[in-house]
């Protein structure tokens, strides 16, 4: 097999490409490296204080989270009824960090 087939084979193959290409159009939008950046800064937001320090609305921050979320970037904690957002810790976010901050 010459390497450029083996280069091809392996593309198709790297799960770590795919979620990486994800990742990067998630945060490739401005709300969402918006909240990227304020999760760099605070240990932990809800949705209403990242809706007030972006100001824009709950329901687009909501909307954002849950794709960060669906893609692990960050993560959730709930204390009663309100739920509190941080970064993740991953090689993907520990990248962005350092590009963001």
């Amino acid at each position: 097999m010459s390497q450029h087939q083996q280069i091809k084979k392996e593309l198709k193959n790297k799960k770590e490409l795919i979620a990486c290409a994800k990742q990067l159009g998630v945060v490739g939008d401005a709300t969402r490296l918006k909240i990227c950046y304020l999760l760099c800064h605070y240990p932990e937001v809800s949705v209403g204080e990242m809706a007030e320090i972006l100001d824009t609305s709950v329901s687009v921050v909501s909307h954002s989270v849950k794709k960060l979320l669906e893609l692990e970037l960050v993560e959730r904690r709930r204390e009663a009824q309100t739920s509190y957002y941080s970064l993740k810790k991953n090689d993907f976010t520990k990248t962005l960090r350092n590009f963001i901050t």
